[in-house]
């Protein structure tokens, strides 16, 4: 993630005291680094960077080799694992076919989140003595609470029993501390995400402050929190506001794309459609000796989900990058989109390219034939710069975007009533879908088709209870797979106990 003006760096210092790199004990900090929490945060630049610093795990959606995005697909129907072969990445192989336990559980998708707690736990507490415009530190405080909120609410999700950190804690402090209920976790959650919002401005200047939390990003990313709780007309307020008529241009200036296909221009960063969007960029000189540590900046769903050995034979072919073949799509998935307008712009036929001649790959792990495009550069999209070239490409992804709380409000409306028709009638016009009689099946279908490919179906699964008959034939198992065990490095010495059936 990178806020305007210091995009492409954090500042070395601020990374020092905010906490330990993935890899690390989740709740360790370096001693090389607390010297510098009491000398820091001195003026309001010192605190902004701070800030950036708080911000940059929000990345972790997409970059790195253990990116949300490539991980959650493959513990869908709609995708397996994929990669050179099946030792590939051991933690997306094990989610893919339910194998994953303590062992094979990679560690960064519970550190790296917890990385960003502490880092925000930080901030807050140094704000009240920075000095500083009051106006500034107060935002800079509702945006440290947003994104507590937003890594909270990534981790309950998933490991659903978590420590409740809402403070910097001592060396001696990290040993003792147990987990909370997952009520209690929600509870703050929801607190820092109210407070958030009753603070920041309705909208930002993309040109300026573009990734940085407005009040229509935080109550977008409230109403699926409640919505996960089930507290749907809680739930269903809160999206109003942001989805506004649908069809039409809500209060926040959101608006769907009348192109769905433009959602994947890689030039086309926060279009009217972007709520919460994660910024990339092909200048961080990302390279192997700290991809995935934080310092990089470049999407790497971009090069994970290319076809491998892709070769462009004739003029007819499309140039895509020859990438390492995660995230194959499965027959399920191309069937149920073969025929839909959003086919072309998601999937990549590949087997029909190789069989007609104008195009070649290398089948990898799992292979099908068929890509996903939603996330597939160009040559042409190649950074020119340093670092490698794999690692430093530019593609924005979205963590929340309009068509999705759009379905997202249907479904907390019970899938029933003119407004829930509306939202999902204009899901499909903006395709040119018919309309469809609403109903919570008929939205679950319109999620899977219309964001398929961007990390949303799993959780999906779990949320609605499908879970267990859908991915039977994976290997999924009821009462246990639909959370993570947590990673066994991270238990040691210390009072956390490990997650059910683990």
């Amino acid at each position: 993630m990178k806020i305007k003006n210091i995009r492409y760096s954090f500042v070395a210092a601020g990374l020092l005291l905010l906490g330990s790199s993935c890899g690390e004990d989740f709740l360790t900090v370096d001693p090389k680094g607390l010297p510098l929490v009491d000398n820091y945060y001195k003026d309001e630049k010192e605190a902004f960077s701070g800030l950036v610093a708080v911000y940059d795990v929000m990345g972790k959606q997409s970059k790195g080799f253990e990116n949300m995005i490539c991980m959650m697909n493959a513990g869908s129907d709609d995708f397996y694992a994929g990669g050179g072969g099946p030792g590939d990445g051991a933690g997306i192989h094990a989610f893919d076919n339910y194998t994953i336990d303590k062992i094979n559980m990679p560690r960064s998708f519970w550190g790296d989140f917890f990385q960003g707690i502490a880092r925000a736990n930080i901030l807050l507490a140094k704000l009240p003595g920075v000095k500083m415009d009051e106006a500034k530190k107060v935002r800079f405080a509702a945006e440290a609470k947003a994104m507590r909120g937003y890594y909270y609410f990534e981790l309950v999700r998933t490991f659903r029993n978590l420590p409740l950190i809402t403070a910097p804690l001592s060396p001696a402090e990290t040993y003792t501390i147990t987990q909370s209920k997952p009520e209690e976790v929600y509870a703050q959650i929801e607190k820092d995400l109210i407070e958030a919002k009753a603070v920041l401005p309705n909208t930002v200047d993309v040109a300026t402050e573009g990734g940085r939390f407005s009040k229509g990003a935080v109550q977008a990313l409230l109403g699926k929190v409640y919505l996960y709780e089930g507290k749907n007309s809680l739930a269903a307020a809160e999206f109003a506001d942001v989805n506004g008529t649908p069809g039409g241009t809500s209060m926040y200036g959101y608006k769907l794309l009348s192109n769905f296909a433009d959602l994947w221009v890689i030039s086309n960063k926060f279009n009217s459609e972007a709520i919460i969007e994660i910024m990339h960029t092909d200048k961080s000189n990302a390279d192997w000796g700290f991809w995935g540590g934080g310092n990089d900046e470049g999407n790497s769903v971009n090069i994970m989900v290319g076809p491998r050995g892709y070769t462009k034979k004739t003029g007819a072919a499309v140039d895509y990058i020859s990438g390492w073949s995660f995230n194959p799509v499965t027959p399920s998935l191309y069937n149920a989109l073969k025929g839909d307008p959003r086919f072309d712009a998601t999937i990549v036929d590949l087997l029909a390219l190789k069989a007609s001649g104008v195009a070649d790959y290398a089948p990898g792990d799992q292979d099908t034939g068929y890509f996903l495009k939603k996330f597939m550069p160009l040559n042409g999209d190649t950074s020119q710069g340093g670092g490698a070239a794999a690692l430093n490409y530019k593609q924005d992804t979205y963590a929340i975007r309009l068509a999705d709380t759009y379905l997202m409000e249907a479904e907390a409306l019970g899938g029933t009533g003119a407004r829930a028709q509306a939202l999902l009638d204009a899901v499909r016009a903006r395709v040119g879908l018919a309309s469809v009689p609403v109903s919570l099946d008929a939205i679950a279908n319109e999620r899977r088709l219309e964001l398929a490919g961007e990390g949303h179906r799993w959780f999906d699964l779990v949320r609605t209870g499908k879970a267990a008959s859908v991915l039977a034939s994976s290997g999924f198992v009821a009462g246990k797979n639909e959370i993570w065990p947590i990673p066994q490095k991270d238990l040691e010495n210390t009072k956390l106990v490990q997650n059910p059936n683990y």
